[in-house]
């Protein structure tokens, strides 16, 4: 009995596993994708999908949370250290990835998940940023007469924003991340002083 009991959990495990990775794909192509092309994707029929997940925000909230750990992951890969200008730079350049890789996905999120389970998400990539830019205040690099939160809030909403322009076919993913630096640095930098320019991946 123990061992059926096992064997019945590693599958479930294995269907849920599927289910995430599968619609992280399919919302990442679709925001519009449904339960049933999810399913189909995953190889499993939508009644063990609905076992596992009861609506289809807690699937949307589920890719959500793969997508953005495996974002942390490759975050974690970045230099952050160093002249907090270019850190930034070098933050942007790898995070904007993230943010153009799904922003489908992020779509499908803004209709399923409140604007505070997003943030909430978010909270991982969001406290790097607020580290650096500590770090930054510190070093007189970045303005201190604006709260870390607000300014890391700049920067989230500034990505989103290029997103968007992309989609309405205002913007081209390759030139994202040169607007979004500038953008941010003339946002970061203290009042009075020379917006700087950066090397950005160096």
């Amino acid at each position: 009995m123990g061992s059926e009991n096992t064997t019945k959990r590693a599958d479930a495990l294995r269907s849920i596993e599927a289910i995430e990775q599968a619609a992280v794909e399919c919302l990442g192509r679709n925001p519009e994708a449904s339960m049933s092309e999810i399913a189909r994707a995953a190889g499993v029929g939508r009644v063990t999908l609905y076992a596992h997940f009861t609506s289809r925000a807690e699937v949307v909230d589920a890719a959500m949370s793969r997508a953005i750990d495996r974002g942390n992951e490759a975050l974690d890969a970045v230099d952050l250290t160093g002249d907090p200008l270019n850190a930034l730079a070098r933050y942007v350049r790898a995070g904007w990835h993230l943010v153009d890789q799904a922003r489908a996905l992020l779509v499908a999120a803004q209709k399923e998940l409140s604007a505070g389970r997003i943030r909430e998400l978010h909270a991982g990539p969001a406290a790097r940023v607020e580290t650096l830019v500590a770090r930054g205040r510190a070093e007189g690099a970045f303005r201190t007469d604006l709260p870390i939160t607000w300014l890391v809030n700049v920067l989230h909403t500034v990505m989103h924003s290029a997103a968007e322009e992309i989609r309405a076919g205002r913007l081209t993913s390759d030139r994202a991340a040169d607007h979004i630096t500038a953008t941010v640095l003339a946002a970061f930098t203290p009042p009075g002083q020379p917006v700087p320019e950066t090397s950005g991946g160096t």
